[in-house]
């Protein structure tokens, strides 16, 4: 959800403090880095999973206030809209069985979600896009009940001049596309993710950065899970052009991007390129906090979606550090599905980035981000181009090196054996059956024609436990 805020209507007192205190704050984080006083802590890793409540006929249940006051559980939080909800897991080290304990806290805690069933809420799903989804349940009386999300909502349309935001997203196989046109951003509920976040020590971090870009084309491909939208197949993880278009403004830059280019000194560039090209939307900051919390340029941060974001944090040690949350893969199918998601990308991230320089001469930006969006158009079936190989490659082909990559890097970090062939043996088989979860989707709907009998089957499964190359279709 994100911190919320004190109030949801600013003057411009408001904007001209927060934008100095915004400088003064991305000015201390340089100066502290500048000074090697950034966190040595990682390999760490954390995660978020962003989930739906439905009802009995498998809608979207409006509940997550009455949800949660029932739940009562410190690592689950609201979302944007009132039936989505967010799971976060403890941070954990990459190294021996920590990411068998993050599996093991995810699959409690949705176990835990789904018993606190009521007359209200029925069970939970995590999928990309739920395909019973209705245009009407995306209106301004789905919001969850939060100043920041008030907020956040009109001074995005008032950055637009009060102009509709315009949707206009393709299909993959050929048939009618999506076109429409809103007056607020409530579309961002049509989609939820799973957040990857890698701790490195900072010595570490632009290469890592870097790599994270780099493999955003086959981590969507391989992850792909939301083909649909209002009854339409439209891309294989029609996530990605909803949340862009949801928040789209008429700039250059854009809140919600793939970025403009790899990192070249440090990441506190990024931080650096906020302060400079991106308007403040929420100038409201603690004013118990010092500069030294960096609660502003959290906040300004927070209101900007790369698909490979930087976060400020403080480590153990208590000095600050700079992590890398990783957007790009949606929620689902199963939990050892995403655990096996998140094991190839932290095992090919530190794989990659041990030569990232050569990878990225010649995987330029502008090719890493065309693959990106070719990936998530059409997942498995994509083209893209790679390392080493200077012709375009089907992105199924790039995922077999990917995973020989994330093998090793596994093993580098120290990664229990047993878990490596657990979770690398799921993804492998993922991709020779050509199983994920959009395909899953896509083949049953094609086959029964019902999207509540799609959505009933998927939750049958999800529940399983089965990791989704082998559901039936």
């Amino acid at each position: 959800m994100g911190e919320e805020i004190a109030k949801d209507h600013f003057g411009e007192d408001d904007f001209k403090a927060f934008r100095e205190r915004l400088a003064r704050e991305t000015a201390l984080l340089r100066r502290i880095q500048a000074e090697g006083g950034l966190s040595d802590k990682g390999p760490l890793i954390g995660l978020e999973l962003e989930v739906w409540l439905i009802d009995h006929n498998f809608f979207p249940a409006p509940h997550n206030q009455s949800f949660l006051q029932r739940l009562d559980h410190d690592t689950v939080v609201a979302e944007l809209s009132r039936f989505n909800i967010e799971i976060n897991t403890p941070v954990e080290e990459i190294a021996g069985e920590g990411l068998s304990r993050m599996h093991a806290h995810l699959s409690k805690t949705m176990r835990h979600c789904a018993t606190n069933a009521h007359e209200d809420v029925d069970t939970i799903i995590a999928i990309g896009t739920l395909p019973t989804l209705r245009e009407e349940d995306l209106s301004l009386e789905m919001m969850t009940p939060s100043n920041r999300y008030a907020a956040l909502n009109r001074e995005a349309m008032r950055g637009r001049g009060g102009a509709p935001i315009s949707f206009d997203i393709d299909s993959s196989k050929g048939g009618a596309g999506f076109n429409a046109a809103y007056e607020d951003v409530m579309a961002e509920a049509a989609t939820t993710s799973l957040q990857l976040h890698l701790q490195l020590d900072d010595r570490k971090m632009v290469s890592a950065y870097n790599a994270s870009l780099s493999l955003s084309a086959p981590l969507v491909a391989i992850a792909a899970n939301a083909p649909f939208l209002f009854g339409k197949p439209l891309w294989h993880e029609t996530r990605i052009p909803i949340f862009e278009q949801a928040l789209a403004q008429p700039t250059k830059l854009q809140r919600v991007t793939f970025g403009s280019g790899y990192a070249n000194e440090h990441l506190i560039e990024l931080f650096e390129e906020n302060l400079s090209a991106y308007p403040v939307l929420l100038p409201m900051c603690d004013a118990a906090k010092t500069d030294a919390d960096f609660a502003c340029l959290k906040l300004h941060n927070g209101t900007l979606w790369r698909w490979v974001r930087p976060l400020v944090g403080r480590s153990s040690d208590g000095k600050p550090h700079i992590r890398i949350e990783q957007r790009v893969m949606p929620a689902g199918p199963s939990v050892l599905d995403m655990m096996a998601n998140a094991a190839l990308y932290f095992g090919a991230v530190e794989e990659i980035s041990g030569y990232i320089d050569a990878a990225v001469a010649e995987l330029p930006f502008e090719k890493a981000r065309s693959n990106f969006y070719a990936a998530a158009r059409d997942g498995l079936g994509a083209e893209i181009e790679w390392f080493g190989k200077k012709a375009r490659r089907p992105v199924a082909s790039v995922l077999e090196d990917v995973i020989a990559l994330a093998e090793r890097g596994l093993r580098k970090l120290g990664m229990a054996e047993h878990l490596i062939d657990k979770y690398i043996s799921t993804v492998s088989m993922r991709l020779e059956t050509r199983k994920n979860g959009a395909n899953w989707q896509l083949a049953q709907f094609d086959r029964h024609g019902d999207f509540h009998r799609l959505t009933a089957d998927y939750l049958a499964n999800q529940k399983s436990g089965l990791p989704v190359h082998e559901w039936p279709d």
